[in-house]
């Protein structure tokens, strides 16, 4: 695979940044590969020169500099182009991200080289088109979440799988979720973790208050719908990200996307390690 244009998207508040954004601007120019950065990344780490407005999805690759939450900004800005990402690791232990700081020119030369030369692939993750009342709001690789708008008070909302009613639920909120995601807020409401290789759709209650509080997997070919049925506003974030205000009677539809998000891997993914890892689980 011949490298022609490659867009860095970097967290700009880690002291480190700056020295590996220079590093990998530094490896394009030895290369000549068209370097550009987003203007707000750019500015913040006085690389201003090399700022440019083109749309990531031009390039052929994006390096992703930081941790988990740069993965899903980048992953936002792509918009389901499918350009690969290389995730350079500068947070704490990471779910998304591979490649340490100090190996980002030997990934990039690899990269450079192909897939089969380089020794790498692309590690496909499902999405999910969230739309509300009818109108596309954003695309998550982890979840949709609907909750209540107000402190102190639950929100009651009705879940519809493929059109057909399931239940009513009196609860904080009610989290759609892929694999990836699993391991995201869904984890912490107590959801099930499951490997990012399968296609699913998790919906998990938070703090639900009635007996019923187990998460459902679903086919990944299902649509949730969520409606806000009670007499309280809801809140709807996608990704982390306060998407819309919901009134009662809005619907937030969450269905499979066409688009998935592509990762570089360099080797074995071993994602049961990053778990063992993450939660100092012992062998024995």
């Amino acid at each position: 695979m011949t490298v022609q244009r490659l867009v860095l998207v970097a967290h700009h508040e880690r002291p480190e940044t700056p020295a590996h954004a220079a590093g990998a601007a530094a490896w394009c120019a030895d290369h000549g590969v068209d370097f550009w950065m987003p203007p707000k990344d750019a500015v913040r780490l006085d690389l201003a020169d090399c700022a440019s407005d083109r749309p990531v999805h031009e390039a052929d690759v994006l390096v992703s500099l930081g941790g988990d939450g740069t993965m899903l900004r980048s992953v936002e800005m792509l918009d389901g182009h499918a350009v690969p990402l290389i995730g350079v690791n500068l947070g704490s232990l990471g779910y998304l991200t591979e490649v340490e700081p100090d190996g980002l020119t030997a990934a990039l030369d690899r990269f450079a080289l192909g897939s089969e030369a380089g020794e790498w692939h692309i590690d496909e993750r499902m999405m999910l088109d969230v739309a509300v009342n009818g109108e596309r709001v954003g695309r998550a690789l982890n979840e949709a979440v609907v909750e209540k708008n107000q402190s102190g008070h639950t929100v009651r909302l009705l879940a519809r799988i493929d059109g057909d009613a399931f239940t009513h639920y009196e609860a904080d909120g009610l989290i759609v979720s892929t694999p990836t995601g699993s391991t995201a807020y869904s984890l912490s409401a107590r959801g099930p973790i499951v490997s990012p290789q399968h296609r699913a759709i998790l919906l998990t209650p938070v703090s639900p208050h009635m007996l019923f509080d187990r998460s459902l997997v679903l086919s990944p070919d299902e649509v949730v719908e969520i409606e806000v049925a009670g007499h309280r506003r809801a809140d709807v974030a996608v990704d982390g990200q306060p998407t819309a205000v919901l009134e009662p009677g809005d619907v937030v539809r969450c269905s499979p996307s066409a688009a998935t998000a592509r990762f570089v891997r360099f080797g074995a993914y071993r994602y049961h390690q990053i778990l063992k890892s993450k939660f100092g689980l012992a062998d024995r």
